[in-house]
């Protein structure tokens, strides 16, 4: 894909809920051979996503295990980290053409559409918005209790790419994304890509979007009039869901009290008021008005999973767990 001068000027990095959604359920609905990395998050989420017949529902049929999924899914992010709800309006307010064209093509590649699909292809923005509730669900489910570590991956991977845009300039960047991109100084080459890049059937500039779990996948998105997409393995995947050090936290103990402290150190992956009761041996009264506090501190976030409520660590909690094991 050939750059001009402005459109090198207009490539630029978003972070993007949605690619986390789109990227986390294809790995989800393939674990078996998702990276063993994902294991830990794999285990907690596929058993709430079951419960919640997130297995069987629009996501199931929009995103299948490989091989394309509608556009339309990841509209263009409107500034460098938008909100969910930002883009699932986005989603509700996709052109009634856009919607039927991908799901043609997504037909042309499974052979067939089930029910829900082909009443979303009839009749778009009254079923827009059931899949919005339904990627909302997903959201609270299995990605929003983590989401403070995955942002931080995120926010990690593109704070570096921007260093090297100083040091070494764009094209250094490009060269270093993935291994099946180059750059050659005027154009943009993709080895593994099935379909031909071009400025007559991508819009200008190019979006950069890290994602947590695409593996080592490079996943597209070229629909003008936007940018081109590209979604990529960020940096730092290995380490998200390895165990926060929580050991020597007896200064913030003092702060904070034993009890508090204990509970954020056990949040190492989210929970719920009963399971960290049975792991501290303290009280479920006792643990509900602990989070209380916390909650209203900032240092935990609470996301509904059913009928339970899952506590997790904001990102506020996780650098003061890692000062306190410093000192």
């Amino acid at each position: 894909m050939e750059f001009s001068a402005s459109d090198l000027a207009q490539v630029r990095f978003a972070v993007s809920p949605m690619w986390q959604v789109v990227t986390s359920y294809r790995l989800l609905s393939n674990h078996a051979v998702a990276p063993p990395v994902h294991r830990l998050w794999i285990e907690q989420v596929q058993p709430r996503a079951a419960a919640a017949g997130l297995d069987r529902g629009w996501l199931a049929e929009l995103i299948p295990p490989s091989g394309f999924f509608p556009y339309f899914l990841n509209p263009a992010p409107s500034g460098p980290a938008p909100a969910l709800d930002t883009e699932l309006a986005a989603i509700q307010d996709a052109p009634i053409d856009r919607v039927r064209h991908d799901l043609d093509h997504l037909e042309y590649h499974q052979k067939r559409l089930g029910p829900r699909l082909r009443s979303l292809r009839h009749d778009p923005h009254a079923r827009l918005a059931r899949l919005a509730q339904e990627i909302r669900t997903y959201w609270e489910l299995a990605l929003a209790p983590y989401w403070a570590r995955i942002r931080t991956v995120l926010d990690t991977d593109i704070f570096y790419r921007a260093r090297q845009v100083a040091e070494h300039g764009a094209g250094h960047v490009l060269n270093d994304l993935h291994t099946a991109v180059t750059w050659d100084g005027s154009a943009l080459h993709l080895s593994r890509r099935n379909r031909p890049l071009s400025r007559t059937t991508a819009g200008p500039g190019l979006l950069l979007v890290p994602s947590a779990f695409t593996g080592s996948r490079l996943t597209t998105r070229v629909e003008p009039p936007e940018p081109p997409q590209l979604a990529y393995p960020a940096r730092g995947t290995g380490s998200l869901w390895a165990p926060e050090p929580t050991t020597g936290t007896d200064a913030l103990a003092a702060v904070l009290g034993r009890s508090r402290t204990r509970l954020l150190a056990e949040l190492s992956t989210p929970a719920s008021t009963t399971q960290l009761a049975h792991r501290t041996g303290l009280s479920s009264a006792g643990v509900s008005q602990c989070l209380t506090a916390l909650r209203s501190a900032g240092l935990v976030s609470a996301h509904r999973a059913g009928r339970s409520v899952l506590y997790a660590r904001t990102a506020a909690a996780e650098t003061l767990l890692k000062a306190a094991s410093s000192t």
